[in-house]
């Protein structure tokens, strides 16, 4: 399995991370949720450097042009709800793509720091054949993504699995790389911080990033 922190390199995507963690620019959750999906843009350009590819050739005005072009069917699969705007940052460059949508949510117990995770709700298209790219913006304990592989796989094997995240946490790295499989899968991510606290939320992190995307909910 391979594990890609893009936050190893140098690039304008560093900047987009460091506005969503600023507790200042965070405040502006019109501007915290186009970095998300600016950041889906550029982890959407990275796995698209992983497709297969086949020429086609494009009539222009003067002549022909041949282009190298993915031929993989692409089901992006996104945790609600924080993952809303990563998704249309993925869907902003591969259009072509089917989408899946899983809703899952942390139910903590009386002591309000165990909890259970709850599948309620997906949406997918079939996915045999495919490649699934799974989206969640914060990857904390892994937990909500493995369940939510485990309810996309009712409609198919996908061809390969690509996790995208923003910011994961190490724990969930490690969680991910022993419960997905092996040799088709590959981890995204745009930062991987060291711990979680006693709540489960990743440390540095930014906070709740569904809260800060689309307001606070009601508990």
């Amino acid at each position: 399995m391979e594990i890609i922190n893009l936050s190893e390199q140098n690039t304008i995507l560093n900047k987009f991370v460091s506005e969503l963690r600023d507790i200042h620019i965070q405040k502006d959750s019109m501007r915290f949720r186009r970095n998300i999906e600016r950041i889906g843009e550029v982890m959407a350009y990275e796995i698209s450097k992983r497709l297969e590819y086949t020429p086609l050739e494009t009539q222009t005005p003067l002549g022909t042009s041949v282009t190298n072009v993915p031929t993989d069917a692409i089901v992006i699969g996104t945790i609600l709800r924080a993952g809303l705007a990563f998704h249309h940052g993925f869907i902003n460059c591969f259009d072509n793509a089917e989408n899946a949508f899983v809703s899952a949510y942390r139910k903590y117990r009386e002591n309000h720091e165990s909890f259970h995770i709850h599948i309620e709700y997906i949406a997918s298209p079939k996915v045999e054949g495919k490649v699934l790219i799974l989206t969640d913006p914060m990857l904390a304990t892994g937990g909500s993504m493995d369940l939510s592989y485990q309810a996309i796989l009712t409609k198919g094997q996908p061809k390969h699995i690509h996790i995208a995240t923003i910011i994961a946490s190490q724990q969930a790295i490690d969680y991910c790389a022993k419960n997905f499989p092996q040799a088709k899968t590959t981890i995204w991510a745009a930062a991987i911080d060291p711990e979680l606290d006693s709540h489960a939320y990743i440390v540095p992190g930014l906070g709740d990033a569904g809260d800060l995307a689309y307001g606070e909910k009601d508990s």
